[in-house]
């Protein structure tokens, strides 16, 4: 569009990429300073909280669709043994703690979180801090109710990974009856997976399940289909990724009714080599995506302001009327 073009939000797109570019100015600035320690600077914190981002539902709550991921904060990079130690040495109880400040900050009032032992103390410091964010908790197994009573989750999701190697094993009414047990516990139940066959199965068979998380790359083939994929298909860097997988989860979320929060919209790193790689996929990922549904984002902001940066591009492409 024309650069004096405004989106759904009033911005135009010159004040955008120049809001853009000084986010990342700020972040080559400060992003990754090192410390006598050897420890970078915590990340840049606006001084004033910014509108909320443009919002869905899950049940009786009102989400941003840009929702904040766990990974990096746990140092699961899908990039390396030597990426995974970098962010678990960054991201200290305190990082985390002001880590998830800036984000609500930015307008961001939704985290999915994986580890409750990590957690508890920390959503515990942000709540007595004032903070507002919302929970969503990817659990597996037992003590549904313990996180309940511990964390106040708005919703428990079982595990992605688990529910895919569950319905491979012919197990899937365990997954079934996580569901009817997060439901039974008072807050909402979804079901995450890696593989669309699983959550086209469950929508089929009508389970009761409030959302889905669908990642944007089937990480969980077995070595048999692997080996049927295309070379030509695989992204770098190993780990299973396919550029051909977004186009096949979007379309089974275009098709059940549920509210869908796509995750690994950006091939764990895969896609952030830039801005416009980045702006790229958030574009790809929200229009293939209904409005109703969401995205969930990691981010490791060490080296540039990636906060900002996807906030932004949550406001540009995230607004839509009919959400």
């Amino acid at each position: 569009m024309h650069s004096d073009q405004r989106d759904a939000n009033g911005t135009s797109r010159r004040e955008f990429l120049r809001r853009l570019s000084l986010g990342i100015a700020g972040s080559a600035l400060t992003g990754g300073r090192m410390g006598q320690a050897g420890e970078a600077d915590s990340p840049v914190i606006p001084e004033s909280a910014g509108p909320l981002l443009p919002t869905i539902r899950l049940g009786d709550h009102q989400v941003t669709r840009l929702i904040v991921g766990a990974n990096p904060l746990s140092g699961y990079s899908y990039l390396g043994s030597s990426m995974d130690q970098e962010m678990r040495e960054y991201f200290t109880r305190e990082r985390v703690v002001e880590f998830l400040a800036h984000c609500e900050r930015a307008g961001i009032n939704t985290h999915q979180f994986h580890d409750p032992a990590l957690m508890t103390g920390i959503i515990r410091t942000l709540r007595e801090q004032g903070s507002k964010m919302k929970f969503i908790c990817l659990h597996s197994g037992g003590g549904i109710e313990q996180v309940v009573r511990d964390m106040q989750p708005i919703a428990i999701v079982h595990h992605g990974g688990v529910t895919d190697s569950l319905f491979r094993q012919g197990k899937s009414e365990q997954v079934h009856d996580f569901v009817k047990g997060v439901h039974d516990a008072g807050v909402l139940a979804g079901v995450s997976a890696h593989n669309p066959d699983c959550v086209k199965r469950i929508a089929d068979e009508g389970w009761q399940v409030d959302f889905f998380m669908t990642c944007f790359h089937n990480l969980t083939r077995s070595a048999e289909e692997l080996a049927k994929m295309p070379p030509a298909d695989a992204m770098p860097k190993g780990h299973g990724f396919f550029a051909s997988d977004p186009v096949a989860m979007t379309e089974v979320a275009r098709q059940v009714k549920q509210p869908c929060l796509g995750f690994k919209i950006l091939a764990a790193g895969r896609k952030c080599d830039t801005p416009q790689a980045v702006q790229t996929a958030f574009q790809f990922a929200f229009e293939q995506l209904k409005p109703i549904d969401g995205v969930i984002v990691g981010m490791y902001p060490r080296h540039r302001d990636q906060i900002t940066e996807n906030a932004a591009f949550a406001r540009q492409f995230g607004a839509t009327k009919n959400a």
